[in-house]
């Protein structure tokens, strides 16, 4: 008899646990989904590829690689060569955050050269040759261009995503404004990526996403020109890293020193391809390690 009752007391008891648990998945069910990705068991590779004036990042985490931009065509035998020497098979993902020359002049190599699985951009595009070309490349690989806008986000294994911030509107006036903002969570720690999001976009997801933004590292926007890089963005995303992409003795003069400024003011250890050339980062989802190519 009391057997039977302490077996009850059990199955009251796990009940009752249970149901605790399901109401606060109800009411919380969310943010834990939102926040959790999951431990971590590799190391993540991020390179800021040293590509002259344009940009061009690779990833590789877990079983992904993934390209965001290829940079200038005056410099796609440099980008391929720095590729070549991370013994890629094929790409996962490869994403072209807005058609202008310098962030998608090496593309079509790059569809000749690897297996490309997917491929993103936004909704929008280009009359120059350049931009035929991509494309041309894309459909030749047999895909269809995916747009990547806000609210798309990429599932990267364990401990690894990416959410996708904008573009919010459906059309903007600069093409620099489709740019994605995105951040790439892994473990506990996270990465922006910019592209040449320009300051409208980048009020945009701060009014939005401010809450979200926090990260350890930051790419800056459109090669750490003043047209980006606000300081309410900047301070949103606390940055203790920030890579600036550029080219040397650019004729932007790029980074622009309100930019320069802002990164001094906050204390970010910023890195810079024109002077150290390729900037490789790993982490194992706690902490992070910065190497860079003397030029």
């Amino acid at each position: 008899m009391k057997k039977h009752k302490g077996n009850k007391k059990a199955q009251l008891l796990t009940i009752i646990i249970f149901g605790i648990i399901a109401i606060f998945s109800a009411y919380f069910g969310k943010d834990i989904i939102s926040t959790n990705v999951g431990t971590p068991t590799g190391v993540l590779e991020i390179s800021y590829l040293d590509v002259g004036q344009g940009d061009a990042a690779y990833i590789r985490v877990n079983d992904f690689d993934i390209l965001i931009d290829a940079g200038p065509k005056s410099d796609s035998d440099k980008l391929m060569k720095q590729l070549e020497e991370k013994n890629i098979d094929d790409f996962e993902i490869v994403i072209a955050t807005h058609p202008h020359e310098d962030h998608i002049g090496g593309m079509t190599k790059v569809f000749e050269k690897y297996d490309v699985e997917s491929f993103y951009m936004p909704k929008a595009t280009n009359t120059t040759k350049t931009f035929e070309n991509m494309m041309k490349a894309v459909s030749n690989e047999g895909l269809n261009a995916n747009v990547i806008k806000e609210g798309t986000s990429f599932e990267l294994g364990e401990g690894a995503r990416i959410d996708v911030y904008s573009p919010i509107q459906e059309s903007y006036d600069d093409l620099n404004d489709y740019s994605p903002i995105m951040k790439l969570t892994y473990g506990n720690k996270a990465f922006i990526f910019t592209g040449d999001a320009e300051k409208v976009v980048e009020e945009e997801v701060v009014k939005k996403y401010a809450n979200e933004l926090k990260a350890d590292v930051i790419k800056f926007g459109h090669h750490g020109s003043s047209t980006s890089s606000t300081k309410e963005f900047i301070e949103a995303i606390s940055p203790k890293y920030g890579i600036i992409s550029c080219g040397v003795d650019n004729s932007y003069g790029h980074p622009h020193k309100e930019t320069l400024k802002i990164i001094d003011e906050m204390g970010i250890e910023a890195y810079r391809t024109d002077k150290q050339g390729q900037i490789t980062i790993t982490s194992d989802g706690n902490n992070i390690e910065i190497k860079t190519q003397a030029i």
